[in-house]
């Protein structure tokens, strides 16, 4: 399956030309170093104008500062942005570039393209919503700001006071959204209204025994520096009013705005939830969001018939599993089965919640003792599975991860929602670490942070349907590996991808077709294993996230179609390292400019 110009869908010029790094025969043009130069002092002006996104990186400029979120700030970037673009432009010919460079100065503009786009559509995004920034803001603190010295803890109680003014601000935006019509279904607001409640409770918010748990992060970070030596009782005790009186101070009240108007408003909100069709200009927002997604230009009908096809052929593969394991009754039996046998279930308390990472932590152990057999080079961060936090944790949720230092000082972690034990079957515990860890997103996100010799942006750039889809694709390779020996742990690798095919048809349902809830739960429900509430939880995330349910399959289909027509063309000499490497050698790429390095590689190949 070859991606036309069209497919590509972001009309760069150098789509074609493309290699990366280490591949030897790559010929640098004139121009190669200085636009490198050029980029990374572009890149390093719009981190500047980003606190948060520079203590992701393990920097500590700006240490005391959140992001600006005001329409202000968002336009100032954006404009640096544009800036930037039109001085490459102005400055640097294309055609005295070396293919990699080439590559760097399309992605460079391509990335204004979606800043762009992501910039006309803000007023559609819904703001609070379960990812918002009420609880984004708590978990930047608790797990990215890091306390090595008694200005840390300053800095973060700084970051805790400036809370207030960056929750008003997004308040303010979702104001202005309501008014024009756009508004989360209202079981959004009644999640968000649980989140912040969660947050707020136990000290020095208020009532709800013991410390809340950004007051416990702040307590323990303090306890840290006390037990290094860097500061006495009396100055522990210090930091510990300030953090308290900060957050009573100046994060209690925003947050208390917050409720009040998510309480409001949600009296205007449709009970029964609607897609992004139902808003202004919804369709053209719909399109715009698959297309930041998929990094394609198929259409929401041609995705939608993707999912179908899909969906019936992993029910094939599943009713030969079926089959094989000797279960008596039809497939939607055996779903039924699958998501009410105890034996699938951890016990709902501390030990069994245990037992659950310790699996995944087992999985991942195993494949990653096994990766040199399929890979030529590993990323050297660690990584680590956590229990999501209590104050963002849902029923279902779905498992997710988030990167690493560049530096090594922060490890990669794979999160897990374990508050509903039985939204999270044991049979999905293998599909689930290889996805999320490894060779999944740890490896393509810690391979690309550790790249050398492209502009530092390459190694930070994401694109769903390259991730996710890779996430997807190395489920699959751990089958082709040999793992998932327990047939049922191989039947929810299928219930995972099926998952995955059934995002693509109940996406474009909601959104494009006008599905109502019911609909699209009963769509889910006929052709999956996964528990009820996790389908629920599911079928509610892409109510409220159009279009990023379809990353998944699209490029998981987009990666084996490239693996298999590599295969054909070069026989006996396909290397599935030399493939890997193709796929993962120059950091994330929208989906034609990966098709464009994987027929370089399969060119020199065959050579």
């Amino acid at each position: 399956m070859r991606l036309s110009r069209r497919e590509f869908g972001i009309g760069l010029a150098g789509a074609a030309a493309l290699a990366g790094p280490g591949w030897a025969q790559e010929a640098p043009g004139a121009d190669d170093a200085a636009l490198t130069r050029f980029l990374d002092a572009a890149y390093e002006g719009l981190l500047a104008d980003d606190p948060e996104a520079l203590t992701r990186l393990g920097r500590k400029a700006a240490y005391d500062r959140l992001t600006d979120r005001s329409e202000a700030g968002l336009a100032a970037r954006l404009e640096r942005r544009r800036a930037s673009v039109a001085a490459m432009k102005a400055r640097f010919d294309p055609a005295r570039l070396g293919e990699a460079a080439r590559t760097s100065y399309d992605m460079w503009a391509l990335e204004l393209e979606r800043a762009e786009r992501q910039h006309r559509w803000r007023g559609h995004a819904y703001v609070f919503d379960r990812n918002g920034p009420h609880t984004r803001i708590p978990n930047f603190l608790i797990n990215f700001h890091r306390v090595d010295e008694p200005a840390d803890m300053e800095a973060y109680i700084a970051r805790v006071r400036a809370a207030g003014p960056a929750l008003d601000v997004q308040l303010e935006r979702a104001r202005t959204s309501a008014a024009a019509g756009v508004r989360m279904p209202r079981f959004a607001y009644d999640q968000s209204l649980q989140e912040v409640s969660r947050l707020m409770a136990g000290a020095p918010f208020g009532a709800g025994g013991g410390d809340s748990a950004l007051f416990a992060d702040a307590k323990a970070k303090i306890a840290g520096l006390r037990s290094r030596g860097k500061i006495d009782p009396a100055r522990a005790e210090a930091l510990e009013r300030a953090a308290a009186q900060a957050m009573t101070g100046a994060m209690k009240p925003a947050y208390d705005r917050l409720a009040a108007w998510l309480a409001q408003d949600r009296e205007a909100a449709s009970a029964e939830p609607r897609g992004a069709g139902a808003l202004p200009d919804g369709a053209a927002y719909y399109d715009a969001m698959l297309a930041d997604q998929t990094t394609t230009a198929m259409t929401a009908g041609e995705i939608h018939e993707l999912g179908l096809a899909e969906v019936k052929r992993i029910r094939g593969e599943m009713e030969a599993l079926k089959a094989k394991i000797g279960f008596e009754g039809t497939l939607e039996a055996f779903f039924v089965f699958m998501r009410s046998d105890p034996r699938f279930y951890v016990p709902a308390d501390d030990a069994g919640r245990a037992r659950y990472l310790k699996l995944s932590e087992g999985y991942l152990a195993g494949m990653r003792a096994r990766l040199p057999e399929v890979f030529a080079r590993l990323p050297k961060a660690e990584l680590v599975v956590r229990r999501v936090e209590a104050f963002r944790e849902e029923p279902g949720g779905a498992a997710h991860y988030s990167s690493g230092a560049p530096d090594g000082s922060r490890p990669g972690v794979f999160y897990v929602h374990l508050s509903d034990v039985r939204a999270t079957p044991t049979y999905e515990i293998e599909g689930t670490s290889y996805h999320e860890g490894w060779p999944g997103h740890h490896m393509q996100i810690m391979r690309a942070q550790e790249m050398t010799g492209v502009p530092f942006f390459r190694t930070q750039t994401n694109y769903g349907a390259y991730a996710e889809g890779w996430g997807l694709y190395v489920e699959l390779l751990a089958k082709e590996m040999g793992f998932y020996t327990d047939p049922y742990s191989d039947f929810g690798r299928l219930g995972r991808e099926i998952w995955r095919a059934i995002r693509l048809v109940v996406d474009t349902g909601i959104h494009a077709k006008g599905w109502s809830e019911a609909q699209a739960l009963g769509f889910y429900t006929a052709n999956s294993p996964q528990p009820e509430a996790k389908i629920r939880s599911e079928v509610r995330r892409y109510f409220v996230t159009p279009g990023q349910a379809t990353s998944y399959k699209v490029g998981m289909v987009r990666i084996l179609a490239l693996r298999e027509r590599a295969r054909r063309a070069l026989g006996a000499r396909f290397d599935l390292k030399g493939f890997h490497e193709a796929v993962l050698g120059a950091g994330a790429l929208p989906m034609g400019v990966l098709e464009a390095r994987v027929d370089r590689w399969v060119a020199r190949a065959a050579a």
